[in-house]
């Protein structure tokens, strides 16, 4: 029956196709609360495609005399009638639409609202899922055509069909209540239902989402790895690489699945980059690395400062000269227009350019050493230059710098002072042979007389003292087995990288790399230099070199097997005595502490940190975003693990002034 504006008097229960503009909401409506927008979408979208699949409950409004008005108030339906006026506004429809409806005067309004609100219920979540599947599977319906129907977004449809995919056991125990949805969710970051099932055997319902998740994505690459970064996930793909995506949580580019293809192309690369190199530089020789070869046992020569040619200081002058004009127009300005902002960065370019051109190594060690070609930390290239092979090195005591190479023993010549034919083994030879050198035993005689009184003499002057021990270490630390040393002390080194992943990449460590660089730039090329050279270093400078090579003999590396307790208590006293502040060198994040420690550190971390409060609420979060939430609250509190935190002894009444450290920290030697 459709309805004209005069119709009134329809008997209860009588089916009847109304105006839309004849509908109203009725005041009787249990529902206070408004539909939200996305529910009026859904249904919207639900209605184009399949038309209203549940008539609307309507009666008659009365005018104040009892006459029908020809309007009817909707008591079961208003979110089916705010729909079909969204579909007027998008001009799908017209206001004259007939709707379904039945008309009811026999019942409450307000009783039969909230009826139709309350005695009602859900499907389950895995029926909505297989649901959704099955119309993938059976009908062909893609993520895209399915959310046009339903009203929702295609990342929606898409997670529903990944957790349609689940192994149909896990998901009858969901139906269970053995499994809860963000279990199962973590399960379907893979549609391998074999290993779905059996990392839930192996750790049955008790087993955390993370966990899962884990597990099931252990034999493959996390897009944020160094590897990935450096290849590129489009590379990667394009060479026929799968990415495996986790639609519930952020993955950060999901996780890559065929991780031998990724390694061939990282090894391609750094394998184009160290021929590139080769071909650029002149280098003897190049080879890519994923890590650095801590182990190399090469020696390492520097570049040493050099003038720059006549064309580069004029193109210098010109770029520092037209920098200092603009600096100086703009001086005042609060904000810089784009193009001047991008000519001071050009110009900045430019100059960093040509200043490195000061520094440049000698081509006759170019021609005999080669680089590394590494991957870093953060997916970028690195390069290494200047190493030396052991067969490459010039004979017969020819030394250059060695930066990274502990000094080699057993490399002096023959002994040129063993008795001659007619000497007797005290060096008696016929005594009108002047020129008859002195036997082994007598030279040892008089040189440990000579040791004895240089003993004495310079215990009794420290400044000689620190210049003999300056030039030990530094013989030992900057060349490679010159035995050039009179002083018997040994410098001991560790590799710090071996104990702490990325450490050569961090703020500290580029700081003491370019520290060592620079020293090792001003080092004279023999090591029969270096003593005059320590000589005429001024005191500051020369304390300085020295701490230098102190400081790199420091171990304060705490191993599971060590059983050194009175070094480790003497690392406390030291840096006490410097008055070290690891806050300028360390900060809590994911990475370096929070993510590697259980729930319970981290709330101790927070708690005592920033507040008992806020460690409070992060107490209900999963591990990784308690991590997260962690680091964004312990980052400007300077708070340290127990590990890092310096007690005050009396030591540091002569440190120095800790206000000066973080000028001191952020600058290279001079």
């Amino acid at each position: 029956m459709i309805m004209s504006d005069k119709s009134f008097g329809i008997p209860s229960g009588t089916e009847v196709r109304v105006p839309l503009s004849k509908l109203k909401k009725s005041p009787k409506n249990a529902r206070k609360t408004p539909h939200s927008e996305a529910a009026i979408e859904a249904l919207a979208a639900s209605i184009a495609a399949k038309g209203i699949l549940q008539n609307l409950v309507i009666e008659p409004e009365v005018d104040d005399e009892g006459a029908a008005t020809g309007f009817f108030w909707v008591t079961i339906g208003e979110g089916r009638r705010l729909a079909q006026l969204l579909r007027v506004k998008r001009k799908e429809i017209k206001k004259s639409e007939p709707i379904r409806c039945i008309v009811d005067t026999a019942n409450d309004p307000h009783e039969i609202s909230l009826d139709e609100n309350v005695t009602r219920e859900s499907m389950h979540p895995a029926d909505q899922f297989e649901a959704f599947r099955k119309l993938a599977d059976e009908r062909g319906f893609g993520a895209e055509e399915i959310a046009a129907r339903f009203g929702v977004t295609p990342q929606v449809v898409r997670q529903r069909l990944r957790l349609g995919a689940v192994s149909p056991k896990l998901i009858q125990l969901y139906r269970k209540g053995d499994l809860t949805l963000e279990q199962v969710m973590a399960f379907a970051i893979t549609d391998d239902q074999a290993r779905q099932e059996a990392v839930h055997e192996r750790f049955a319902c008790d087993c955390d989402p993370s966990t899962i998740r884990r597990l099931l994505t252990e034999t493959h690459v996390p897009a944020t790895d160094r590897r990935a970064r450096l290849v590129g996930l489009e590379a990667y793909t394009e060479a026929g690489g799968t990415i495996l995506r986790d639609l519930f949580t952020e993955d950060r580019g999901g996780y890559l699945e065929d991780v031998s293809l990724l390694d061939l192309l990282v090894t391609a690369r750094l394998g184009r980059e160290a021929d590139s190199l080769r071909a650029s530089e002149g280098w003897k020789w190049a080879e890519p690395h994923l890590d650095f070869p801590h182990a190399h046992g090469m020696r390492r020569v520097y570049p040493h400062p050099v003038e720059l040619s006549v064309e580069d200081q004029a193109a210098l002058e010109a770029v520092q000269s037209e920098f200092d004009r603009l600096t100086e127009q703009h001086q005042s300005a609060e904000e810089l227009a784009d193009e001047v902002d991008a000519r001071f960065g050009e110009l900045e370019a430019e100059i960093d350019r040509l200043e490195a051109k000061r520094q440049a190594y000698d081509p006759n060690e170019i021609a005999r050493s080669g680089a590394f070609v590494v991957l870093n930390h953060d997916g970028s290239v690195r390069v290494e230059r200047g190493f030396i092979r052991p067969e490459d090195e010039q004979p017969h005591g020819e030394t250059g710098q060695a930066g990274d190479a502990q000094a080699r023993d057993g490399e002096d010549g023959e002994d040129d002072h063993g008795p001659r034919d007619g000497e007797d083994e005290d060096g008696a030879g016929d005594e009108e042979d002047d020129e008859q050198p002195l036997s082994d035993m007598l030279v040892r005689d008089l040189t440990a007389h000579r040791t004895l009184g240089l003993r004495l003499n310079l215990s009794e002057q420290p400044d000689v003292a620190i210049v003999a021990v300056t030039h030990a270490l530094a013989a030992q630390i900057f060349y490679l087995g010159a035995n050039a040393h009179v002083v018997g002390i040994q410098p001991v080194k560790i590799d710090l990288a071996v104990h702490a992943v990325g450490i050569e990449d961090t703020a500290a460590g580029k700081a003491w790399s370019d520290r060592h660089a620079n020293w090792a730039r001003q080092m004279p090329k023999d090591v029969a230099g270096l003593w005059d050279f320590v000589v005429e270093l001024d005191h500051d400078s020369r304390m300085s070199l020295f701490a230098h090579c102190a400081a790199l003999t420091v171990n304060a590396v705490k191993l599971p097997f060590d059983r050194r307790p009175c070094a480790l208590a003497a690392a406390g006293r030291l840096a006490g005595a410097v008055a070290l502040d690891m806050t300028g060198y360390w900060r809590p994040t994911v990475g370096s502490y929070l993510g590697r420690v259980t729930k319970a550190v981290i709330f101790e971390a927070v708690r005592e940190g920033v507040s008992e409060e806020a460690a409070e609420r992060l107490s209900g979060m999963k591990k990784a975003e308690m991590a997260a939430s962690a680091e964004q609250l312990l980052t400007p509190t300077g708070w340290l693990p127990a590990l890092l935190r310096t007690a005050r002894t009396e030591d540091q009444t002569n440190a120095p002034d800790m206000a000066q450290g973080d000028d001191l920290r952020s600058q290279a030697a001079e």
